[in-house]
């Protein structure tokens, strides 16, 4: 399991670099990660190594690289 959610995180953060910043919802298309459960696992890798920004504005939430 930590080698699929270490290539999640790859796929997340190669989107943001990318892409930039972006929501949730579009960031799970751009990683093309099939589900919000994948996202979520390699999000918590990324901030676990701190590698991203989370921010919500008026429940909108949008990630970006540090």
């Amino acid at each position: 399991m930590n080698a699929k959610v270490g290539t999640f995180a790859g796929d997340v953060w190669e989107a943001l670099s990318q892409n930039g910043e972006l929501e949730v919802k579009d960031l799970k298309k751009a990683a093309k990660l099939k589900t919000e459960k994948d996202l979520y696992l390699a999000l918590g890798w990324l901030l676990r190594e701190d590698k991203l920004v989370i921010t919500e504005v008026e429940k909108t939430i949008k990630v970006s690289l540090k």
